[in-house]
C-alpha cells in the first residue's frame, strides 16, 4: 500500500464522517469503531439502519458493519449485517448483495456512506431481487410461501426492536 493511497482513503473517510455528522437520515447511525489503543479506526464503521416503514422489516433496527479497504473509494466497502438477516439478498455471512456495493456493477467512487445506508434500507423495503439470491432458504420461502417469509421477517424485526432511550 502506498502512502498516497492511504492518505486518499483517510481524507475521504474523514470527509464522510464530517458530512454524516452534519446531515444524516433520522434513526440511522454510522460511526467509526475504536481500536484497542483508544484511537479511531476509520476503516471499520458500525452502523444502524432503521427498518423502513410499511414493510415486514419496519420494527427492527439493524446493525451493519462497514469495512473499507485500502482501495476505497475505488472499491466499495464490505457491508455485513450482524446478526445476519434472513433476506434473499443477504448472504449467510451477513454480507449485503446490492449492485451499488459491487464494483463490477453499479459502484461509483462518488457514492457516499449515506447513499449506501439508504440503498440498503431501500433493499429491505422493496421486493427482494430473487434473480440474484444470496441465501437459498429465504429466497425459496419468498417464492413458494410468501406468508411464511413475511411472518419470519416480522418476527426477526421484532427481535431487533430498539428500546427507547
Amino acid at each position: 500500500m502506498s502512502k498516497e493511497v492511504s492518505e486518499l482513503v483517510i481524507t475521504r473517510l474523514k470527509a464522510e464522517r464530517r458530512a454524516w455528522r452534519t446531515d444524516h437520515p433520522h434513526g440511522f447511525v454510522a460511526k467509526p469503531t475504536t481500536k484497542e489503543d483508544g484511537t479511531v479506526d476509520l476503516l471499520k464503521w458500525v452502523c444502524e439502519i432503521p427498518g423502513p416503514q410499511g414493510c415486514p422489516w419496519e420494527e427492527g433496527t439493524y446493525t451493519l458493519h462497514m469495512d473499507f479497504s485500502h482501495d476505497y473509494p475505488m472499491k466499495p466497502p464490505k457491508c455485513q449485517f450482524k446478526p445476519v438477516l434472513p433476506h434473499p439478498n443477504v448472504y449467510p455471512s451477513g454480507t449485503v448483495c446490492l449492485s451499488i456495493l459491487n464494483e463490477e456493477e453499479d459502484w461509483k467512487s462518488s457514492i457516499t456512506v449515506k447513499q449506501i445506508l439508504l440503498g440498503i434500507q431501500k433493499l429491505l423495503k422493496d421486493e427482494p431481487n430473487i434473480e440474484s439470491p444470496a441465501q437459498y432458504e429465504p429466497c425459496n420461502q419468498y417464492k413458494n410461501n410468501r406468508q411464511e417469509y413475511l411472518k419470519k421477517a416480522r418476527e426477526f424485526a421484532a427481535s431487533l426492536k430498539k428500546q427507547p432511550q
